[in-house]
């Protein structure tokens, strides 16, 4: 019957509301997300004080790696918590559908995310210095959207893990390759053909592409609009295996 249930803008939105409260009395996970960018940001731009340009060159990446990285952490345990608690068997039980329940957790920490997105960006632009050529807009579009794809992967991997211990050891599986064939630590053409193609289809990799694209061209470009589109789409596309995966209960 909850496969169902049709969905509801309401149910979503009270979903989202539930969950605001939620984090609202939960310090570690707010600093987590708001200011864990930020300190490393702060960080990152100390460790290159010499160097800008190699800040320039690399802070407008981790500006959208770092978000993607904290969400993904912090929405695959909350939800995971959620469930080993029965909050969600509860829910599910009522009439609201697991694609309200998942648009929902999408909403509220989506809205963390435009946050998190807005304090990161404008401390890389106006505080540290971070030279762009671009917009500071599209940065932010780049850095929100991946924010909201380290939301989705939260929320579909935390179906898989049966403990709080389990979500966390998903991040070396869902994020670290992703890390290291984005094309952060060396160009993707110059990538051995099958890691050059597996980089291919990895979101992060464009993530960084649309970045780089701030970084070097005045205006929004094709290339631009096309990695934030697939950046998009993948997020989507996570959200909705994370509908059809997720359990009332961990076994």
């Amino acid at each position: 019957m909850t496969a169902m249930t049709a969905m509801s803008g309401a149910r979503t939105a009270a979903t989202a509301a539930r969950v605001l409260r939620q984090l609202r009395h939960d310090p570690r996970s707010i600093a987590l997300m708001l200011l864990v960018p930020v300190l490393m940001l702060t960080l990152l731009r100390f460790v290159f004080d010499g160097s800008p340009k190699t800040f320039d060159g690399i802070g407008a990446s981790l500006l959208g790696i770092f978000p993607l990285i904290t969400m993904f952490l912090v929405t695959s345990i909350a939800t995971l918590r959620e469930r080993t608690s029965g909050t969600l068997e509860r829910l599910l039980a009522m009439p609201l559908g697991k694609g309200d329940l998942i648009a929902g957790y999408a909403l509220a920490f989506g809205a963390v995310a435009v946050l998190q997105s807005v304090l990161a960006t404008g401390l890389a632009l106006w505080v540290l210095g971070l030279d762009v050529v671009g917009s500071p807009w599209l940065l932010l579009l780049v850095a929100l959207l991946d924010a909201l794809l380290g939301t989705a992967l939260g929320l579909f991997v935390s179906a898989f893990a049966a403990s709080e211990f389990q979500a966390v050891q998903f991040m070396p599986a869902v994020i670290f390759p992703q890390l290291l064939l984005c094309g952060l630590f060396a160009a993707r053409d110059t990538m051995h053909p099958v890691l050059e193609g597996l980089s291919d289809v990895l979101p992060m990799s464009y993530a960084v592409d649309g970045m780089t694209q701030v970084l070097t061209h005045t205006d929004m470009t094709a290339e631009f609009v096309r990695d934030a589109g697939i950046v998009a789409a993948c997020a989507l596309l996570v959200l909705a295996l994370g509908a059809v995966t997720l359990r009332r209960r961990t076994p």
